[in-house]
């Protein structure tokens, strides 16, 4: 097993993604600011090439993959935006790349998948099922697995994200990052503890098929059941066997907050209708937690708004303030 990422690969990540990952821009808004009674920046991932925050991650694993990998061409299983991000970056860099995901990813992430060159492959229902054929794929085609989030590289690469915060604001006292399966808040908070010991680092997800904070719970990675979602890019398993991302959010994330459907419905419409940000609901969920109440705040905070890789015809909805279904359930603000 690879050694944990520190600081030093968190520098040398962000040498590796210049030119293909986005610096992106930290804003100001005045609404959640009135809101929260403190500064509210938000980190706009949206920016990115790909729409998201993972090309970070995914540039910075391609990128440090030998001659010998890349020509066995990389593989990885994803809710969507990570494995939209490598095939972005394979792409760039002419690696053969495939992408292998479950029936609950939304039609419009597959599509954006494709175009990009990578070949798709639909298996289960949950991510853990989709896993067994990238397993199979390494084991007899020899390709690259490149995890969505619990691999040192990914992780370094998302966590460039910290380093560019403060940079831009030495100031935070606050960083709120949606949580997943942790590649995303570790590298962040690796990056925020190192240069800023005193910093808050909070984690929001949904509060049905959160499988990072169920495993935080309990202390140890967990399976949970997934459901649909509006914040459909935090479901999926972290893995029993988990390697980097449940240590570092253990030691790392100081505080987890876990929001409901209709409280996610509300972060999204409040989002596109204060700040004109189109969002996914799972990056909208630290302007969710502000307006639900669960969310103090007490000085300058950064919220990092993930991806824009929503379907549209669901995100029209609710910024109408119309009902969408999911799954057997009807949610509405």
């Amino acid at each position: 097993m690879a050694d944990a990422p520190r600081l030093r690969d968190l520098y040398a990540a962000r040498r590796r993604i210049a030119g293909v990952a986005t610096r992106t821009p930290l804003v100001p808004s005045p609404s959640l600011a009135a809101r929260a009674g403190a500064e509210v920046l938000l980190k706009l991932e949206t920016v990115q090439p790909t729409g998201a925050f993972k090309l970070r991650g995914a540039a910075n694993a391609v990128a440090a993959l030998d001659e010998a990998a890349r020509a066995r061409g990389v593989v990885c299983c994803s809710t969507g935006n990570h494995g939209r991000a490598v095939a972005y970056a394979a792409g760039a860099s002419g690696v053969r790349a495939i992408a292998c995901l479950s029936a609950l990813v939304p039609a419009v992430k597959v599509e954006a998948i494709e175009a990009l060159g990578a070949e798709v492959r639909r298996v289960g229902r949950s991510q853990d099922e989709a896993q067994l054929e990238v397993d199979r794929l390494v084991a007899d085609e020899s390709m690259v697995e490149i995890p969505p989030f619990d691999h040192a590289d990914v992780i370094a690469g998302q966590g460039t994200i910290g380093l560019e915060l403060f940079e831009d604001r030495p100031d935070l006292e606050t960083i709120v990052v949606p949580l997943s399966g942790g590649g995303l808040v570790g590298g962040i908070a690796l990056a925020a503890k190192a240069i800023h010991p005193g910093v808050r680092v909070v984690a929001i997800s949904m509060d049905r098929g959160a499988a990072m904070a169920a495993s935080l719970a309990a202390g140890r990675p967990v399976e949970v059941e997934e459901v649909a979602s509006l914040a459909d890019s935090l479901g999926g398993g972290i893995g029993l066997c988990n390697r980097y991302t449940f240590e570092l959010c253990r030691r790392l994330v100081d505080d987890v907050i876990l929001l409901d459907e209709a409280e996610i419905y509300r972060g999204m419409r409040a989002l596109f209708r204060d700040d004109r940000i189109v969002c996914e609901g799972g990056c909208a969920v630290g302007p969710a937690a502000v307006l639900a109440g669960k969310l103090r705040l007490a000085g300058p905070t950064a919220m990092i708004i993930s991806g824009r890789n929503v379907d549209m015809d669901q995100f029209a909805a609710v910024a109408a303030g119309e009902p969408v279904r999911l799954g057997d359930r009807v949610v509405a603000g």
